[in-house]
């Protein structure tokens, strides 16, 4: 637990704490329940502090998962040529960042996501708020089935990143990213916006789902 002894100006070791008690709060609250005020009060700090040091309650909770990527970034370049080929985008994208420099940054996101009921719980508000929220309007998904879509494709690529960077299956660990994107594009895709008969009432093959 964070010793709390009244408001701690800015030092090397202000971060982390504050990261700590936002860990705390977040897996405890979800992200709707706990604010920037509160998480400075664990913190010992001014809220002025936090805002300081990460900016928004977005980016602290980022910053507290460790995350290494803002799935805002993803999101801009899937919708970046519309609807057509948008889940190859999205698989390039991801293997993008997972192939750079913070790939390892998420191998031990996802280590730690099943590690313990309390980080389980972390990395499920994580789904939720950061990617599912943001997600469905902004690939302009209909709402009553862009949960399940969005979960769909990112089963997909929780598995690719699983087999690809933590287990290091062969030969899809040394696949080449345009061969993975050939692959598994298609797939994404059909998740996302194609059509998908029998998994929503009433969608029929041709029908659009944004008049649902």
């Amino acid at each position: 637990m964070v010793r709390r002894t009244g408001r701690r100006p800015g030092n090397p070791d202000t971060r982390e704490v504050i990261l700590t008690a936002a860990r705390e709060a977040f897996a405890e609250k979800g992200f709707d329940g706990a604010s920037i005020r509160a998480i400075a009060t664990g913190a010992g700090v001014d809220p002025a502090l936090v805002h300081h040091y990460f900016g928004t309650k977005d980016k602290l909770f980022l910053a507290a998962m460790n995350s290494p990527l803002d799935p805002l970034d993803v999101l801009d370049e899937a919708t970046a040529g519309g609807r057509d080929e948008m889940g190859a985008r999205v698989v390039r994208a991801f293997l993008r960042i997972w192939d750079g420099p913070r790939g390892a940054a998420g191998v031990a996101l996802l280590r730690s996501a099943v590690g313990t009921e309390w980080t389980t719980r972390l990395f499920r508000e994580f789904v939720l708020t950061q990617v599912l929220r943001r997600a469905v309007p902004k690939l302009g998904l209909d709402p009553g089935e862009g949960g399940l879509r969005m979960t769909l494709a990112g089963s997909q690529l929780v598995g690719l990143a699983m087999a690809r960077y933590v287990i290091k299956v062969e030969p899809l660990a040394s696949a080449s990213p345009d061969a993975i994107v050939a692959a598994m594009g298609p797939t994404v895709q059909r998740y996302l916006v194609d059509d998908l008969p029998g998994v929503f009432p009433g969608l029929q093959p041709g029908d659009d789902a944004g008049d649902h």
